[in-house]
């Protein structure tokens, strides 16, 4: 099959969305309808093109010397796109109830659905300056979902995600520039494309360290601004802000599309631009190490602290996502290996995680972690599902989330430097913390202390619907299936690693 097929899972989204957010479709079945189908075919799309094996590269369009927007698959963007691919057509069928009866529904669909085709502009692109440009329109098309309920709180929350996301997009603007200018550096390719981080732009003569030390300061600049969007410490504060959006948004931003497109594009960065002989050992490495370790403890214990349970579960993806950033830091296969592990799993975890929050709130009207007292006899289902999530992220073994922190942790101890151990005990840490942070919520949910029961009333709180509950039901299986026969996942994603795909 063509390369050029990689285009159509691209545009078809993109020309939906735009389709349903300024034809005026009125009616809110017809506005649904649309864009299940337009994500179903999206997700097809994409399943046909990586079964039928579509390697090699395509330019769209070239501009200047040195910029192009091109495509192309391979091992990575095959992972992220069909993890992606699997999950938009759910959380839409979640969407439909969760918004039933909302204002703006075009406006909310239209962009959501542009958010999938951006998404998968990300997955795809075969250089730096592509990555660039999606990671940019991504941020532009999710502020109106951020902001979508145009409240105080939601503006506020658009205005701290626009300032960070794009204040972090300028950041990584030298790292682009600087890549993309040395013939063929901005292109991904495994073990990175600098030409051994001694090549410059046309014009400049420096000598060999003074290439390497220009070349690590543009991968710190990159890796922040990437790392904005992966919300890494000092960065950390856009991403529980922005737990006021509608909870489809919220399980789109804190497991899949922003928040994986940020550790995604530092792991492109890291790997198939500056690659590890330009960074292992030196300053650059400690520096973005110990970012990624203070943010994995420290964001899992702001998360003890949180009261709200949205928020305390966006604390949690902070925390989270540095565990992939530390992976792919250690600058060993192994390392990078159990990143992209837990990027896969822990958005399955994530994402049952924040349906059931989001089942909760929109079936109770409360969204404090006390109001939860007792709800688990109303909603059973939803908080059996929301516990075995909390096992998966806690790490306990025959669930997937112990996969890939043990793939880490023992990756951590193999590297051996002192910065690598510590992130090693800084996981543990981390999973104690975990389990503190959600197992906690289902013990009120089943077991409240006496006196506290909020729901012993006859309260009218009743479980989901089936429209919010297959979703949950679907990634808890997933959750399951993924901790007993995480072989050929991790099979998968080691050969990555190491470059053989």
């Amino acid at each position: 099959m063509s390369a050029y097929w990689i285009l159509l899972p691209v545009l078809l989204p993109l020309i939906g969305g735009c389709l349903i957010l300024f034809h005026g479709v009125r009616k809110e079945r017809a506005v649904c309808l649309a864009a299940e189908v337009t994500a179903i075919a999206t997700s097809l799309a994409v399943w046909i093109g990586l079964l039928s094996g579509i390697r090699g590269s395509f330019t769209v369009y070239r501009f200047a010397r040195g910029f192009s927007v091109t495509f192309a698959v391979d091992g990575m963007a095959s992972l992220f796109a069909g993890m992606v691919s699997v999950m938009w057509p759910l959380v839409l069928l979640y969407a439909f109830s969760y918004m039933r009866g909302g204002r703006r529904l075009s406006l909310f669909y239209g962009f959501y659905v542009m958010t999938y085709g951006i998404t998968l502009g990300i997955a795809f692109s075969a250089n730096i300056t592509t990555l660039y440009v999606f990671y940019e329109m991504l941020s532009l098309v999710t502020i109106p979902l951020v902001s979508y309920y145009g409240d105080h709180d939601g503006m506020y929350a658009g205005r701290v995600y626009a300032a960070f996301t794009i204040g972090g997009a300028s950041l990584t603007f030298f790292a682009v520039v600087a890549a993309s200018l040395t013939p063929g550096a901005g292109q991904f390719l495994y073990g990175g494309s600098l030409a051994g981080g001694t090549a410059l732009p046309a014009g400049l003569s420096v000598s060999k360290e003074t290439g390497r030390i220009i070349w690590q300061a543009a991968f710190l600049f990159g890796f922040f601004g990437f790392g904005t969007k992966a919300a890494v410490f000092p960065l950390t504060y856009w991403l529980p802000t922005a737990s006021v959006a509608p909870t489809p948004v919220t399980a789109l931003l804190h497991a899949v599309a922003v928040v994986n497109a940020g550790a995604f594009a530092v792991m492109r960065l890291t790997w198939y631009v500056f690659g590890p002989d330009i960074l292992k050992g030196s300053w650059v490495q400690a520096v973005c190490l110990a970012a990624a370790i203070v943010t994995l403890v420290g964001a899992a214990a702001m998360a003890l602290r949180e009261w709200k349970l949205k928020r305390r579960l966006a604390y949690s993806t902070a925390s989270n996502l540095s565990y992939m950033l530390y992976g792919c830091m250690l600058l060993t296969p192994a390392g990078f290996a159990g990143g992209l592990a837990h990027m896969l799993f822990h958005g399955v975890i994530k994402m049952t995680l924040f349906l059931c929050a989001g089942a909760f709130l929109h079936q109770s009207g409360r969204s404090h972690i006390w109001e939860i007292d007792g709800v688990g006899r109303k909603m059973p289902v939803t908080f059996f599902c929301f516990t075995v999530g909390a096992l998966s992220l806690t790490g306990i073994p025959l669930f997937c989330g112990f996969v890939s922190k043990w793939q880490l942790l023992t990756a951590g101890v193999r590297a051996g430097t002192p910065l690598a151990v510590a992130g090693a005990a800084g996981l543990i840490v981390a999973a104690f913390l975990c389990a503190m942070y959600t197992l906690t919520i289902s013990v009120r949910a089943f077991f409240p202390m006496k006196g506290r029961d909020r729901y012993a009333d006859g309260s009218e709180v009743r479980e989901a619907d089936g429209l919010m509950l297959t979703p949950i039901l679907v990634f808890t299986v997933v959750n399951l299936v993924l901790g007993f026969c995480s072989g050929p996942v991790m099979k998968l994603v080691s050969s990555i690693a190491e470059g053989a795909l």
